[in-house]
């Protein structure tokens, strides 16, 4: 059965209401990310910015973003994954709105930081959110709608970069916006329940029992008192692992594969032509506002192709998505470094630029933006899942923010093709790591998955 039939068959309201108001955490990222790219080429007039200025200003975010997911990795458990979703999008709110009054370029940084501590946190929860509230047989899909959020967020950020091109204090507006989908997730999620999980961890089994009823209401696949006993050993796991156990023997090459695609997923340059895509078109010759419109292409292509990974994910399996994907980019990236490299491209054929851009982003999106949050969320041992994951999550925007906080000095360092060039040697690099080293995991227990690796 395709997965779309499996939604009807195993969702009701609930689960869908929880699933997207969770995926809002994916919203928050996906619309700073993509808004900053517009939002910039203005600040550095306004503000007067210069290049390692504008790169704070890209990249602090993501600086915070990584304080955010150590900080949820507890606050998840102690407060729970409800409450600190509700505190995260409240916190991005303030800092949306503490963006758009900046002053000068020392209050912008800062208040982004403040912005990425939310981001982070976001991060985490939302696919631990939606992981724990979904049945089985739909999980992945599910979870993916975090990664369609970040997408649908990039496409919103640049339709407002687009709109707001023209209007006096434009950046201002563009980021001041980021405050309503900030809102949004804090008041979603009290309108959603504590996931059953976390109110079995508190001893609260009758709650439980209560929510994951109402999830399942009407699947006639569901079996509630199995699923509760799953969450009762897993819980008695989690009580006893440590965070030394992330480098026993057993844990270790799980750890391996899931930093490892935290880094590639990060280091094959996503996020410079996520955040620089108007200041790459800029070098094609096109104006601020022209650029900016172009963007509007690329992210109805990342939105396009992350709903057919949604859909082809539990259809086609996790691997053959991921090795095409990272195939297809290392080509995208491999000619956008030739078109940089030439002067006769530039000059007679600038639109290619944006054409490679688009090849890009949608191999990205069909591979290693979705596969990256879904397979973290699989390869690891039930007893020691949060914490392996909030490591790899930690790992991802650590890369994120050294590819955003470098790009615009390596561009003047080794030019912009030789940056492309650079992505190109590390595309191949991780299309050779993911064949060699990270194992299909649909349709697999975990124990099957963990046995693979450990005997590598």
């Amino acid at each position: 059965m395709g997965y779309l039939q499996e939604v009807r068959a195993s969702a009701n309201p609930l689960l869908i209401r929880v699933s997207i108001v969770a995926a809002i955490g994916g919203l928050l990222f996906g619309y700073d990310t993509g808004v900053v790219s517009g939002a910039i080429l203005f600040i550095k007039k306004d503000l007067h910015a210069g290049p390692t200025e504008q790169e704070w200003i890209v990249s602090v975010l993501l600086l915070g973003a990584i304080g955010g997911a150590l900080i949820s990795a507890f606050a998840a458990d102690a407060f729970s994954r409800k409450w600190t979703k509700v505190v995260s999008g409240s916190v991005y709110f303030v800092a949306a709105i503490a963006c758009a009054f900046a002053v000068d370029v020392p209050m912008l940084i800062v208040a982004r930081f403040v912005l990425g501590l939310a981001v982070g946190t976001a991060s985490f929860v939302s696919p631990l959110f939606i992981s724990e509230s979904a049945p089985p047989r739909i999980r992945g899909g599910l979870v993916s709608f975090n990664q369609l959020a970040v997408t649908t967020g990039i496409l919103i950020s640049y339709l407002v970069n687009t709109a707001f091109t023209g209007v006096p204090g434009n950046w201002r507006w563009m980021l001041g916006i980021a405050a309503i989908p900030g809102a949004a997730l804090a008041i979603g999620m009290l309108t959603v329940p504590h996931t059953p999980r976390w109110l079995m961890m508190r001893d609260r089994d009758d709650d439980a029992r209560k929510v994951l009823e109402r999830l399942r209401h009407d699947d006639p696949h569901a079996d509630v008192d199995d699923e509760l006993a799953g969450m009762r050993d897993a819980n008695k796991q989690e009580s006893s692992s440590r965070w030394r156990d992330l480098v026993s023997k057993s844990i270790r090459p799980l750890l391996f594969v899931g930093m490892g695609l935290a880094f590639f997923q990060q280091f094959v340059g996503v996020n410079t032509v996520i955040y620089y895509a108007p200041t790459i078109l800029q070098h094609t010759g096109l104006t601020s506002s022209s650029s900016i419109a172009r963007t509007v292409s690329i992210g109805i292509t990342n939105v396009v192709f992350t709903i057919v990974a949604v859909v082809l994910l539990d259809r086609v399996g996790r691997r053959p998505l991921l090795l095409t994907g990272t195939a297809g980019l290392t080509v995208a990236l491999a000619f956008l470094g030739v078109y940089f490299w030439s002067p006769w491209l530039q000059h007679h054929a600038s639109w290619t630029a944006l054409v490679g851009l688009i090849l890009y982003i949608a191999a990205y999106a069909i591979g290693l933006g979705p596969v990256f949050w879904l397979m973290i969320s699989e390869i690891f041992p039930i007893g020691i899942r949060s914490k392996s994951m909030a490591v790899s999550t930690m790992v991802n925007w650590a890369a994120n923010f050294v590819v955003a906080g470098t790009y615009l000095t390596a561009t003047q360092l080794i030019t912009t093709q030789g940056v492309f060039f650079v992505y190109t040697g590390l595309g191949i690099v991780a299309f050779l790591f993911f064949a060699f080293r990270v194992p299909e995991t649909s349709n697999r227990s975990l124990e099957s998955i963990q046995s693979e690796l450990t005997s590598r």
